[in-house]
């Protein structure tokens, strides 16, 4: 085997010299990546997204959610607004300067030590977590029957259509839906499955079905950089980190203000698919998963998702199902504030909207990608669509906010819970998935559902 030194005297030494002419000399390349480095700096400050066209500042967002985490934000602030001016007046060179100050300040900001953020528990590793937790309740399930098949095939449809219905809808609110859409109880639009959320959740069944129970976060941030072309918010400032050589768990914390938003609550699902039955498997792999990009608050998103697909094999009542899920949360953690809160004021309301009404003005200051408005507006579909599929995708359509991330996961639950996925929702896709992932960029419900019943087994 050559080593490195050698590989590179050869080739110096082979080199013969050669006359190129101007088109020749890969000059030209630079403008290309110039454009780019422009056009990504200036998607930072004003963009939208994609599936839905709802405008977003992630630059801002940034601030915002460092302000939620109890920094103290007034240096940023003032950055933000010269950003903003130099983005209105289209100065890119001072625009990319403020930006690089911003990213720089976020390492450095001040802690306020009586901030709310910091009256709770912060979970740092699985093991900090379990202490806090009662995983008692294990129930065995035949992964081998034809009805589990059955469930998992529905499951995965289930959070493709949810996905695909949701896609349309991310980053509006209610009154807003109402207005542009009445009542939705259908797809908005000709729907179509090519979406991020489920992405980093085929990269992470990729890894497990290489490395089973023994996988390691680290195998799931290689296998994100082998699979994930491109991320956003708190996925690209991983993937970065990781291109870097900073791996996890740092990799989800290192100069990430978006590690409590929903990036890692919205692929929680394949973590309960590939433990059904057993939460406590299901919260220990998307722990595993969750660090990656997110840290605390952001991965016990994860966990409350993976915990209720997981149950979902065995659930008769959606309700219950919910309580198990919130339970699995340790108690003193703010995550625990917002789902326990949410599902206390589901119990004693009358329906989805007015319910809905009291909760999201307590989180206003909160972004609408943050894990923890979300995680109330999943319980509140849940709650009151109550195991019904066609009002529960209604439901969580109607709240609005980041609903494909919502309906993907809460309709996986769903489906596998049901073992049903009504056919006007699932005739669209004709049981294909588009996708860009690399290597992956088509496949179906039925292979999709075979690879996740085989790692599981290997496992």
């Amino acid at each position: 085997m050559k080593k490195a030194w050698e590989i590179e005297y050869q080739l110096l030494h082979e080199s013969i010299p050669v006359v190129l002419t101007e088109d020749e000399q890969s000059w030209k390349g630079i403008a290309a990546f110039e454009a780019m480095t422009d056009l990504t700096t200036k998607m930072k400050w004003s963009s939208n997204v994609p599936g839905s066209g709802a405008p977003e500042s992630v630059i801002a967002g940034a601030v915002q959610s460092m302000e939620n985490m109890g920094y103290d934000v007034r240096k940023a602030e003032k950055l933000l607004i010269a950003g903003r001016k130099a983005f209105a007046e289209d100065d890119l060179r001072n625009l990319i300067l403020i930006t690089c100050q911003l990213w720089n300040l976020f390492g450095q900001l001040k802690m306020i030590h009586n901030h709310p953020y910091h009256q709770y528990k912060t979970y740092e590793s699985y093991g900090q977590y379990c202490k806090k937790v009662d995983f008692s309740l294990r129930i065995p399930i035949d992964c081998t029957s034809f009805k589990f098949r059955s469930q998992m095939y529905h499951g995965w449809l289930a959070q493709i259509v949810g996905g695909a219905f949701g896609t349309a809808l991310e980053g509006y609110v209610t009154k807003n839906i109402r207005s542009a859409f009445g009542e939705i109880r259908d797809y908005v639009r000709t729907p179509n499955t090519y979406n991020d959320d489920i992405t980093y959740e085929i990269a992470f069944l990729e890894a497990y079905r290489k490395y089973g129970k023994k996988i390691t976060s680290k195998d799931v941030a290689l296998e994100w950089v082998s699979v994930v072309p491109f991320g956003w918010s708190a996925e690209e400032i991983a993937l970065k980190n990781i291109w870097a050589g900073i791996l996890p768990p740092q990799s989800g914390y290192f100069n990430n203000p978006y590690r409590e938003w929903i990036g890692a609550q919205m692929r929680g699902a394949i973590c309960g698919m590939l433990a059904p039955g057993d939460a406590k498997e299901a919260a220990r792999l998307a722990f595993i998963d969750g660090v990656v990009s997110h840290y605390n608050n952001g991965v016990l998103g994860e966990i409350f998702n993976a915990v209720l697909v997981s149950l979902a094999f065995t659930a008769t009542d959606v309700r219950h199902l919910i309580e198990q899920s919130v339970a699995a949360i340790p108690t003193d953690s703010e995550y625990y504030s917002v789902v326990s809160e949410a599902l206390e004021v589901c119990r004693t309301g009358l329906d989805w909207e007015s319910v809905w009404n009291l909760i999201e003005p307590r989180y206003k200051t909160y972004n609408w990608i943050h894990s923890y408005p979300n995680a109330a507006a999943e319980i509140v579909a849940l709650w009151f669509g109550n195991g019904d599929f066609e009002e529960t995708i209604h439901i969580v359509g109607m709240i609005g906010y980041d609903v494909d991330c919502n309906a993907a996961q809460i309709m996986t639950a769903i489906g596998i819970m049901n073992n049903h996925v009504p056919t006007k929702w699932a005739v669209p896709f004709k049981g294909e998935i588009v996708t860009y992932c690399r290597g992956m960029k088509r496949m179906t419900v039925a292979s999709l559902t075979d690879d996740t019943i085989a790692a599981m087994q290997k496992g």
